[in-house]
């Protein structure tokens, strides 16, 4: 009994460990790249090439950037001095696109998780300290994800930064128990960042 070639077998293998794609799905999404224009194909390939090589970490905030700061960190001196700590770089989109919030971000990449092995140290929360001091930042906006993960993270930010007297906001009503802020709607977004509250560790 004979299978697809063993370089298209590759393709749907590799296809298939991207996230929420299943085995039928990169079959699928193979079976097309193979039936598409070649150039087509050879732009999408580049694509995800010059993406990997040509993009990396903000040495200020984390998010994505093509040169050492991203856009949102070159616009420093035109927004307020406030932070806005998120967990993805998908949440600083999803911020962005409510066109309400005018600070800068600090992303985390990840979330405190015991079970994972995620700790502290796995977070660029050194850096969050830093900024605070140097940047004379007046407000921290935590804005992690409502779900246990997301609480534990925002209770560890809350005393880690109670020393240095900023003042500490919590997003609030409209973001549903659980949730991940780069998966909700603008309109919600916007109402847990202006009813957002602050907090004490």
């Amino acid at each position: 009994m004979y299978g697809y070639p063993k370089l298209l077998e590759k393709l749907i293998e590799e296809l298939s460990k991207l996230p929420t794609i299943g085995p039928k799905s990169a079959e699928r999404m193979a079976l097309y790249l193979l039936r598409t224009d070649a150039q087509q194909a050879k732009s999408l390939a580049e694509a995800v090439v010059n993406a990997r090589e040509h993009t990396r970490k903000c040495k200020v905030c984390n998010y994505f950037a093509e040169d050492e700061i991203c856009p949102i960190c070159q616009e420093r001196p035109r927004r307020d001095k406030v932070i806005c700590v998120v967990e993805d770089p998908q949440d600083v989109i999803a911020i962005e696109r409510t066109g309400r919030f005018k600070g800068v971000y600090h992303v985390l990449w990840g979330k405190l998780s015991p079970l994972e092995g995620t700790g502290p140290d796995d977070l660029p929360l050194k850096k969050l300290l830093s900024r605070i001091q140097e940047e004379k930042i007046g407000e921290i906006i935590i804005a992690t994800s409502s779900g246990r993960e997301g609480e534990t993270t925002a209770q560890y930010l809350r005393q880690l930064l109670k020393p240095l007297n900023v003042k500490m906001t919590r997003i609030a009503r409209g973001m549903p128990m659980g949730s991940t802020i780069g998966y909700i709607d603008q309109a919600t977004i916007s109402e847990a960042l202006e009813g957002r509250r602050e907090v004490s560790a």
